[in-house]
């Protein structure tokens, strides 16, 4: 990892041209992920709460996002962004120190959102706009670069609407965000909307109907990066499901046989 992974992982933020950042959920799938072609790995709450054994929203702490963070940028050598939720708490100063923590970790950039985790109230708007401004003032204070989102998810909660989700990240952008984030917005249509609303970078979810549009047709949105969220986590698990169902139901092995081989796996670690 480069002393300063922040101006690569910045310069990946191109309106109209966008990178996929490939969230993570252990060192093994980043070491794949990063050998396949991913310019940047992130790390994803729900990806991570699932190795523990937990459910999303909410139930990982700092301390451990921070350690399985830094055990991300320590198996590749792309830059790594954090997912850190809602920064771990609702004070302003709290998201503040997550930013400081996140950059002795390694990481290029966070992610927070507006979320009063472990519900899915958001925040009242100005302690939104001020937990960001606070995040903000510490990233321009660390001695490296360092990419901040600021992340509206009442859309995608359904706790308001995109109206209100455009002011949150128009005045994200004013307190001093990087890089908003409308996950989930209710049409494809509305990302060009959410482009042209903003003059930072967009990064947009690759998940549920998203999914089914290509690359390209996120370009022409305008959106900048293209995240996966959990969805290859959760594609994944869906694997475990479906073999580990017709096996103990029906005693049928025959789902092992797609597998990937191991030797394929061994290259991709070791590349």
């Amino acid at each position: 990892m480069p002393h300063d992974p922040g101006p690569a992982f910045r310069a990946l933020h191109i309106p109209g041209d966008p990178f996929i950042l490939a969230n993570a959920w252990d060192i093994g799938s980043a070491k794949m992920l990063a050998a396949l072609g991913a310019q940047a790995i992130a790390t994803s709450s729900a990806a991570h709460a699932f190795t523990l054994g937990r459910p999303d929203m909410g139930t990982v702490t700092r301390d451990e996002a921070l350690s399985h963070a830094s055990d991300l940028v320590a198996a590749v050598s792309v830059p790594v962004s954090g997912d850190f939720e809602n920064g771990f708490g609702e004070a302003p100063e709290t998201c503040a120190e997550t930013v400081r923590l996140s950059c002795e970790a390694g990481l290029a950039g966070i992610s927070i959102e507006d979320t009063a985790l472990p519900d899915e109230t958001p925040y009242e708007f100005d302690l939104s706009v001020d937990r960001i401004r606070a995040a903000a003032a510490a990233a321009r204070a660390l001695p490296r670069d360092f990419v901040l989102v600021a992340r509206a998810d009442g859309v995608m909660n359904g706790q308001y609407d995109l109206a209100e989700a455009i002011k949150r990240i128009q005045a994200y952008e004013a307190a001093g965000a990087d890089c908003v984030y409308i996950p989930l917005p209710p049409n494809f249509g509305d990302l060009a909307t959410i482009c042209a609303a903003t003059s930072l970078p967009v990064n947009a979810l690759a998940a549920g109907q998203f999914a089914a549009h290509s690359r390209a047709e996120f370009a022409k949105s305008g959106v900048a990066r293209i995240s996966l969220g959990s969805a290859l986590a959760r594609a994944t698990h869906k694997v475990i499901h479906d073999t580990a169902t017709q096996m103990f139901t029906d005693g049928d092995f025959s789902s092992l046989t797609k597998g990937i081989s191991g030797d394929v796996i061994d290259a991709l670690l070791t590349k």
